[in-house]
């Protein structure tokens, strides 16, 4: 059973009826059948001619268009390129604008970090120092060095 919702279905039927309802006419009708067969060639050449037309102006119209679309992508193309080299140029002079300040700032952060790390062991030499001088024993004359626990000659 056919679905007539379909497009196709009703497109199909449609054409099969005009197909169907030429033949019985040509074979109704009150020429001859050399008068018909002249007349279908008549028509058949008639739109073969307009089909051939048809074709050929719709290829000039893709070409022509194609054409036009090929030149508008390589304008945008060229548009970009050139928006591309703009920015580029852009990003490089910031970069050249900003590099001496940020060799700068790196080097002020160097220093301050050098001069923490000397500040942080000067003040971890005072704690060692502290702690050595509390760890020591309490008779500096038995000759017993910190260093190496044993008496000394002197």
């Amino acid at each position: 059973m056919y679905d007539y919702r379909r497009g196709e279905s009703i497109l199909g039927a449609f054409i099969l009826g005009g197909i169907v309802g030429a033949a019985l006419g040509l074979l109704f009708s009150p020429r001859s059948g050399r008068e018909n067969r002249e007349f279908v060639a008549a028509k058949a050449q008639e739109y073969w001619g307009e089909g051939r037309e048809f074709y050929e102006t719709s290829r000039a119209k893709v070409v022509d268009e194609t054409e036009e679309l090929r030149a508008k992508i390589d304008a945008a193309r060229d548009r970009l390129k050139d928006q591309v080299d703009t920015v580029t140029q852009q990003a490089k002079g910031k970069v050249h604008e900003m590099a001496p300040a940020a060799k700068d700032a790196v080097g002020k952060a160097g220093q301050s970090v050098k001069t923490g790390v000397d500040s942080a062991e000067t003040k971890a030499q005072g704690v060692l120092d502290k702690l050595a001088d509390k760890t020591a024993p309490a008779a500096p004359d038995a000759g017993i060095t910190p260093d190496s626990g044993a008496p000394t000659a002197e």
